[in-house]
């Protein structure tokens, strides 16, 4: 059968190919392969390196070892997936293969035996998902969310002073503007985006039960909690001192509920920026060969704020279940995180076509000035709130309950507030800006918030 995305059992590989093939080289069996004969091969470095324990070794070796970091291909991804097939463990056939590519070039040299050595599985996974989720974070994730970012910061700007009919409860409620409900997304999103950064990657490289035993039992002169926290750190990974045979993963449950926390937030900017296409308050850039029906050919569909949505929703099912799965191991440790941590790139996939989908339906906007407006001047009832407060900072009794009266459930036009505004027995001045007072203007410091925003948002 053809190996084109037609024929791809999620479309995350099928029909969003062209959107997640950029995620192949943090999140594929391929880049996990790469990642752990990195780490295999680092370590092997730092044991060699280890004066006490007096290992033959030259620069021809530590070269020939960085080559095959810089030159793994297809090909030794596919010779350690035949000795997995053998041998039913992905790790050993990592060390298995790296032993057949030494012994090429030194025979049966004692080198090879510390090949993973005192290693247990997790050791180099860890490391390995670890280097996947930290440079996935730093050039994939904070990337995007910068650009979504910067494309809502734009539009709050541009739109800060166009007056709009707020709803409360779905009904018609106090004027705010475009561009102040929308910086509300930049300041929500914006805190989550420091948090992220501030997540700290972890790592350890301690044995089968976190207490290097065979380290220590083989080399017991070795200070082994200073090395293991050396080699970490020099991956650019925050050392974690305990643990069991795994390192625990509450810092991926943090990682991934933090990103759960930004989707979650999207999700809720998709269904207002979804409204207010419906409401008409933003029309769709139109685009000639589009169809947006197979029946009906007027329709413009929000489908760009939808498919983002419904992505979203998909990668928060699965960050959920991460979230809430991978802290729990049995005892020492079980297998059931391994096989959930394989799906680390399946989430982040959905989260990415998510963003690339607001992405593009926002470039797709245009503002509809007039009936933002024309929504506005059609519900003057909103004016109840200014004048029941102007009315009790002169003491009227019963304020609200009289505007109540006049107002509640009615259909309210500029003249009945006019002239009710004509019978308060107020200073001329309050009762001069009441009778200016429009649902078009009645906007607080709605447009000069989005101006006070902080522009250097990052």
């Amino acid at each position: 059968m053809s190996l084109s995305s037609l024929f791809a059992i999620s479309p995350i590989d099928g029909r969003y190919s062209s959107k997640t093939i950029k995620l192949r080289c943090y999140f594929s069996e391929y880049a996990f392969l790469k990642f752990r004969v990195k780490i295999e091969i680092l370590w092997l470095k730092r044991i060699l390196s280890l004066k006490s324990l007096g290992i033959n070794y030259n620069s021809k070796i530590f070269k020939y070892l960085d080559n095959i970091i810089i030159n793994f291909n297809e090909k030794d991804a596919y010779q350690i997936k035949k000795l997995e097939k053998k041998n039913n463990h992905d790790v050993k056939s990592i060390e298995y293969f790296l032993k057949n590519k030494l012994s090429k070039l030194l025979g049966k040299h004692s080198i090879l035996e510390f090949i993973h050595f005192s290693c247990t599985s997790e050791d180099i996974n860890n490391l390995a998902y670890g280097l996947i989720l930290k440079n996935s974070k730093k050039k994939l994730i904070i990337p995007i969310w910068k650009k979504i970012l910067i494309e809502i910061k734009n539009m709050a700007f541009r739109y800060h002073d166009v007056p709009m009919l707020s709803r409360t409860h779905g009904q018609p409620a106090t004027p705010t503007t475009m561009g102040k409900e929308l910086i509300n997304f930049v300041y929500r999103l914006q805190r989550q985006l420091k948090q992220f950064k501030n997540i700290e990657i972890l790592g350890k490289l301690n044995g089968s039960v976190g207490n290097y035993n065979a380290h220590y039992f083989s080399y017991s002169n070795l200070d082994w909690y200073k090395i293991s926290q050396e080699f970490v750190n020099s991956l650019g990974l925050v050392w974690n001192p305990y643990t069991t045979q795994i390192e625990p993963h509450d810092y991926i449950s943090e990682f991934f509920s933090c990103i759960s926390r930004v989707n979650t937030i999207l999700i809720d900017f998709n269904r207002d920026i979804w409204g207010y296409i419906s409401l008409n308050y933003f029309n769709q850039k139109l685009k000639i060969q589009e169809i947006g029906s197979s029946i009906m050919p007027h329709k413009i569909n929000p489908i760009d704020f939808e498919n983002s949505e419904g992505n979203l929703g998909l990668s928060n099912a699965i960050i959920n279940y991460f979230i809430e799965k991978l802290p729990i191991s049995r005892w020492q440790r079980d297998l059931s995180d391994s096989t959930v941590l394989r799906n680390i790139g399946t989430a982040i996939s959905y989260s990415i076509i998510a963003y690339d989908s607001i992405i593009l339906g926002i470039k797709k906007l245009q503002i509809n000035k007039k009936i933002l407006l024309k929504d506005l001047n059609r519900h003057w009832e909103v004016l109840a709130e200014p004048i029941q407060t102007i009315m009790r900072k002169y003491g009227v009794k019963n304020s609200y309950q009289k505007l109540k009266n006049l107002t509640r459930g009615k259909k309210i036009t500029s003249n009945i507030i006019l002239n009710y505004i004509k019978t308060l027995k107020i200073k001329d001045e309050d009762k001069k800006k009441l009778i200016n007072l429009t649902p078009e203007n009645y906007l607080g410091l709605a447009s000069q918030l989005v101006k006070m925003f902080d522009k250097k948002i990052f």
